[in-house]
């Protein structure tokens, strides 16, 4: 059993995963490997890796910016993979690595699949791969157990959603809202009709991602899935201070407080 599945299969008391997106070598990569462990003793489960890329098609202005400054430092996937093996020999929590398809095909599916696995990285969340296409790189990742997390939008179809619901591993990755990520001062009303429609035919674990930017957005999206996903306000928190770590572990500690008040951690 992966590290995602052991989070969402040991009991927990009602803990709701909290999963911080960082893009590799952003501000820097020294400090990107400060950052994400505050962000774990602050109350992050899970750290999910953004692996630069020079079209994100899903992300908003904040990642794409992130980005692009990673990239204009020298970041590659390998750069990324040893990263990810130096954040591994300093957390015990799941590692994701979050990549758009050119790259991981430009490096070889087989063996960045390996290399992820030999790093520490438990699971791959590709934003442009659709399930029709993807058996490739589940069979792929599946011999490397490393689970393959697929994402619902709001517009997708009730086949689709089948489709999802029997391919991914892990978790879903439910997208709040129609367009790119970013912070956003609302969350769409339709949110739970989306949620309640995925729950009527999976089991799998669902974490709601895009658009979560404040500790009341973080608290509605707990109450309705099994884990909260957090990026472009933790990046935004990163670039405004002279202390990135103290400063994202303080927004994290009080996302935490917010969608688990119960919790000591």
């Amino acid at each position: 059993m992966s590290r995602i599945s052991s989070f969402f299969t040991t009991p927990r008391k009602g803990r709701k995963a909290l999963i911080a997106y960082l893009t590799v070598g952003f501000p820097s990569v020294a400090a990107m490997l400060e950052v994400a462990p505050a962000l774990v003793s602050a109350g992050c489960d899970m750290i999910e890796l953004g692996i630069p890329f020079s079209d994100p098609l899903a992300d908003g202005t904040t990642i794409q910016r992130a980005s692009h400054r990673a990239l204009q430092q020298g970041v590659t996937p390998r750069l990324c993979l040893e990263v990810a093996s130096k954040l591994r020999q300093r957390l015990d929590a799941p590692l994701i690595f979050m990549s758009y398809y050119n790259p991981l095909l430009h490096y070889g599916l087989e063996a960045f699949c390996a290399a992820s696995s030999e790093a520490g990285i438990d699971g791959l969340i590709v934003p442009d791969l659709p399930p029709e296409e993807g058996a490739e790189l589940e069979g792929l990742t599946a011999r490397q157990g490393l689970d393959l997390i697929y994402l619902l939008a709001p517009t997708t179809t009730e086949q689709r959603l089948r489709l999802v619901a029997d391919r991914a591993r892990g978790f879903i990755y439910v997208v709040s809202l129609k367009g790119v990520t970013g912070a956003r001062e609302t969350l769409p009303p339709e949110l739970e009709g989306f949620i309640a429609r995925a729950r009527g035919v999976t089991s799998m674990p669902l974490c709601v991602g895009f658009g979560i930017a404040t500790p009341e957005q973080a608290r509605r999206v707990a109450s309705l899935s099994d884990g909260v996903i957090l990026g472009s306000r933790i990046l935004n928190i990163m670039e405004s201070s002279d202390q990135p770590a103290t400063a994202a572990g303080a927004f994290i500690r009080q996302i935490r407080k917010a969608i688990s008040p119960h919790d000591l951690t």
